[in-house]
């Protein structure tokens, strides 16, 4: 248990300060910078702040199941589900740079908020937490798609990144299912859904 809380200090220190070393070459690293316009670099630059923000939380909602889980198995799979989160962090702040834009000024506040969740969750039992892992994928995947839609035509680097992160998200779904993941109730969902979209309206701006 000592080794996991120094482990998920660490974590969040470097999830904070913007510290992320990807596993995994970024998708679409190749691929030559688009020409967009000022409007089109700026809408972007909101969406990719609003992904970076939310594999910020899923730093945070993956290191606090893992810490609560019962059972050790469980706890393998969130770190291997994180590690591969992390990738999505550096991706993520690298185009957030190179769209000459910021990560949000809230991170703090999400990181410490999803920690919470990813405690309730994993207190309430390993499948439950596992439930909670299927549905907050699911809906990340919804969200990324939407993204593809948003995204400007030609931004074809954070296009690359977002549906690589979406593939990524489904198989991290489909795994917590395969593990013995229960369904939440429905005023659970809602409430994950309403807390996303509020995330998403305020970290697109700040």
């Amino acid at each position: 248990m000592i080794d996991q809380v120094i482990l998920g200090l660490d974590r969040t220190l470097r999830t904070l300060a913007g510290v992320a070393h990807p596993s995994r070459p970024m998708p679409g690293a190749a691929l030559p910078a688009p020409e967009l316009t000022p409007s089109e670099r700026q809408h972007a630059g909101g969406l990719m702040r609003v992904n970076h923000t939310g594999e910020v939380c899923a730093q945070a909602l993956y290191a606090a199941q893992a810490l609560v889980a019962r059972d050790p198995e469980v706890r393998t799979r969130f770190a291997s589900a994180a590690r591969e989160e992390e990738d999505h962090l550096a991706w993520t702040q690298s185009r957030l740079h190179e769209l000459g834009d910021r990560p949000s000024l809230l991170n703090p506040l999400w990181y410490a908020g999803s920690f919470a969740l990813g405690v309730a969750a994993g207190l309430a039992g390993d499948r439950v937490n596992l439930g909670f892992v299927v549905e907050t994928e699911r809906q990340v995947e919804e969200h990324l798609t939407g993204h593809l839609d948003a995204l400007p035509t030609g931004d074809t680097k954070s296009r690359a990144i977002v549906d690589a992160m979406r593939a990524d998200e489904a198989r991290h779904g489909a795994m917590a299912q395969a593990a013995g993941a229960v369904d939440l109730p429905r005023p659970v969902r809602d409430a994950m859904r309403l807390a996303a979209r509020v995330m998403k309206a305020v970290a697109y701006r700040v």
